[in-house]
C-alpha cells in the first residue's frame, strides 16, 4: 500500500506561497506558508499535519490493542502536540507529546495501560518518527 502527497512552492521562504494536495483529494491546493508556519497566519503547516496524522495512527492503533485485549472503547480522544525547535544546524522536530482520554467502561487499569504503550510504540507513524514521543493516558469510566 502506498498513499502520496505533493507540495508546490513558489517564491522566497518569507514570502513565498505553498499547497498541498493528497492522492484522496482530502488536501487540494491546501496552502501553507511561512507565516503559517512559524507565526499565527490561518492554515496548516507541516508539523500539525505530522501531529494529526501521529494522533490518528496512534488512536487507530489503539483501538485495535484494546480489541485484542478484551475491550472496546466508548470514546477515544487524542491530542498530539509537536514540538520544533531550532538547533544549530537548523530546525527539527524534537519531540511530540500525545495526550489521550479514554472512555471504555469497566476497562482494567492494568491491560489498558499495556494497550496504550503497545499502540504509542507500535502505530507506524510512532515508527518512522525520530523524535521523542512522550503520552500523557486518561482513563475515564
Amino acid at each position: 500500500m502506498k498513499r502520496t502527497a505533493s507540495a508546490v512552492w513558489t517564491g522566497g521562504l518569507k514570502d513565498g506561497k505553498g499547497s498541498l494536495s493528497s492522492q484522496s483529494g482530502v488536501l487540494k491546493d491546501t496552502p501553507y506558508g511561512f507565516r503559517m508556519r512559524f507565526e499565527d497566519e490561518p492554515g496548516t503547516n507541516p508539523e500539525e499535519l505530522i501531529a494529526a496524522a501521529h494522533a490518528g495512527c496512534f488512536t487507530m492503533a489503539l483501538s485495535a490493542q484494546l480489541g485484542e485485549a478484551g475491550m472496546v472503547a466508548e470514546r477515544l480522544s487524542t491530542e498530539a502536540a509537536v514540538t520544533l525547535e531550532k538547533k544549530d544546524d537548523g530546525f527539527s522536530i524534537t519531540a511530540i507529546h500525545l495526550a489521550l482520554a479514554a472512555k471504555i467502561p469497566g476497562a482494567d487499569r492494568q491491560a489498558f495501560d499495556a494497550a496504550v504503550d503497545k499502540a504509542k510504540t507500535g502505530c507506524p507513524v510512532s515508527k518512522l518518527l525520530n523524535a521523542q514521543i512522550t503520552l500523557d493516558a486518561k482513563l475515564e469510566s
